[in-house]
């Protein structure tokens, strides 16, 4: 990845419906230039989508829990990450390392609606053998950003005399 590419991908980071004109204009190239970069950059998987962030609390989700999960001896951990990304209510689900196997991340109304997925969604399938829920009182940060430094932009090689 070159240094062009480089900034690019730190201003559509910064607010991704940015025009093409005005990353051109930023990165000194032409419109068509810099859309065809975008194009390669989405197609080498780089870029990996858009998505509109919304306000949670404005669509009754103001409350965060993250709930790790813990499997039965036997349980299959591919069949439980899809059957947890499969919730509506999950923003998040990782497998850890660790005595939990998952650790997912919820956006619900409130305390009454994270029990029902906890009990209902959750605990309900077979393969989960323990659940243990932490509610967060207050997010201070909440992003999908990468941090972005100059080590991924590609040096020219030095010529050898």
């Amino acid at each position: 990845m070159d240094d062009i590419s480089f900034k690019i991908l730190k201003i559509l980071q910064e607010k991704a419906r940015v025009p093409n004109i005005e990353v051109a204009r930023r990165v000194g190239m032409a419109p068509s230039g810099v859309l065809e970069r975008v194009r390669k950059l989405e197609q080498q998987g780089i870029i990996a989508g858009y998505e509109v962030r919304l306000n949670p609390t404005r669509f009754d989700r103001g409350l965060v829990a993250f709930i790790s999960i813990r499997l039965q001896p036997d349980g299959d951990q591919s069949a439980v990450g899809k059957a947890l990304a499969a919730i509506p209510d999950v923003q998040e689900v990782h497998y850890v390392a660790g005595e939990d196997g998952f650790l997912v991340k919820l956006r619900v109304s409130d305390t009454a609606q994270l029990e029902r997925v906890r009990r209902e969604k959750i605990a309900a399938l077979p393969q989960v053998r323990s659940t243990r829920t932490t509610i967060a009182l207050n997010t201070y940060k909440e992003s999908a950003r990468i941090p972005l430094d100059d080590s991924v932009i590609q040096k020219p090689k030095k010529r050898r005399t």
